[in-house]
This record gives C-alpha cells, structure tokens and sequence, in this order.
C-alpha cells in the first residue's frame, strides 16, 4: 500500500510545479544592475586673457629736423635748415581774436581754434597775440632787442633769426587781456594755469616751461604754446617729460654755439 501512495506525492509535486511555473509563480530573477554614470571629465580653468601691452610711442614717426615737420626741435645748437625757411600751408585761424593778425600752419590753427574755444567754455576768454613770423620779421626784432638790451639780454628771451619757433607756424603766444601780457605771471593766473594744464589735449606744449632754462636756452614762457600733435604731447604729459630735448634726448642748449 505504500508504493501507490508515494506516486501521488510525486505526481503532485510535478503536478504543482508545472501550475507554478506557468501562474508565473517561479522566483522572478534578480533585476539587473543600474548602470553606472560614467563621470564627466574634468574641465581645466579657462585662463583669463591678458590685455595686450600698450604699443610703445614711436619716436621716430615724424622727422625732429624737417623745418616742415610738426616735431621739428629748433633751438640755439639747431637752427632751421634753411635758416629762412617758410610754411607752404599757411592759414589765419577763424572765429578767435588775433592782435596781429598773423598765420599759423593749418593743422596748428585749428587746434588753437579748438583750444581757445574751450578754453572759453570754461570762463577764460583768451586770444592770440602772436603766431607765425617770418625770418625777415626776426631779424628786425632780434636787431632792435640787441640795440635796446645788449645782446646777452637778448639771447635770453629772444630767438636769433632762423632759430625762431614763431618761424615754424606752429608757434602761438597767448594772452587773456589781463595784466601779465608776455610776463611769467601769466603763469599764474587763471587762464595761464588752465592753458597749462589742458595744452596737451589739444596738442599744444609749453615750450619754455619753468626750470628748464639750462635746457631750452630760454627763460621761462607761460605764455607760448608750441603745436606738436595730441600724441607727442599727451606722451610727454603722461611720461613727465618738460621738454623736447629731454624727450628726444637731445643735448641741451644753453647758449648758441658760436
């Protein structure tokens, strides 16, 4: 009796195994692995740029010895080549007062016009009281300061002719009809110092600053304004240089050479 018994355990068994398997009563396999991020590589700084250097001035781009050259450095060791040398674009400045009426090169009689216009903009009515002379025009004046003064009297305020800067046109004194007319206080005063301290934004330099008598070979000149062009002039400001010999390191002048 025990035979027949054990062949329906067994058939039962298979039986409930074959349901199971399909009732989906099987164990369901483990779930796969999620898978892993792959990391993102690392990214290096972006270097922040450097600004490129200021180019350096370029003190050769106009000629120092060329009477016609708006650097033209004239001094009592470097007259004009030639000694009568005159502008070929001379023209009168518009719309300023001008006591003598005389020229300036054109490329300087328009930034005087600019530098008095805002010179006025700023309260301080200035004119020109001289500008371009030609060298027939020095030699009478250089002649009648010698007579009047001596000539070591003279030398120290007044070009001989063909040294002249007033012969180049590029050259304006200026004056606000106040008491310091061709005098050092015009250093001084309101205007002067405005004039001083703005010169360079219109390309405009004292050419006979104070303290520099060793140098230029003149005394000091509040007044007269030498045209160079905003670059050469915004560089000497920026540099600290007072001078044209200085800046173009050249030897000074104290006195002629013979």
């Amino acid at each position: 009796m025990a035979r027949p018994h054990r062949r329906l355990l067994g058939a039962a068994a298979l039986a409930c195994a074959a349901t199971l398997a399909l009732s989906g009563c099987a164990p369901e396999p483990d779930p796969a692995p999620a898978p892993s991020a792959t990391p993102e590589p690392s990214r290096a700084p972006t270097p922040t740029p450097e600004a490129a250097p200021a180019p350096e001035f370029d003190r050769t781009a106009h000629s120092i010895d060329d009477p016609a050259s708006v650097w033209v450095v004239s001094n009592k060791l470097r007259p004009l080549d030639p000694v009568d040398f005159a502008p070929a674009d001379l023209v009168m400045p518009e719309g300023v007062e001008n006591e003598f009426a005389q020229p300036l090169r054109a490329e300087a009689a328009r930034a005087v016009e600019a530098f008095i216009a805002a010179a006025a903009a700023e309260g301080h009515g200035v004119r020109i009281i001289s500008a371009y002379r030609d060298y027939a025009t020095q030699v009478s004046l250089y002649d009648g300061y010698v007579a009047r003064d001596g000539q070591e009297a003279a030398d120290a305020y007044s070009a001989r002719p063909g040294h002249s800067e007033h012969q180049t046109g590029l050259v304006v004194d200026l004056d606000d009809h106040g008491d310091c007319y061709l005098a050092a206080c015009f250093a001084d005063t309101p205007a002067g110092s405005w004039l001083a301290e703005h010169a360079a934004e219109h390309g405009f330099i004292v050419r006979y600053p104070a303290g520099k008598q060793e140098v230029t070979g003149f005394m000091p000149e509040p007044w007269h304004f030498r045209y160079v062009g905003t670059g050469l002039a915004q560089e000497m400001r920026s540099t600290g240089t007072a001078t044209l010999e200085e800046f173009f390191g050249l030897p000074a002048a104290p006195g002629y050479a013979a």
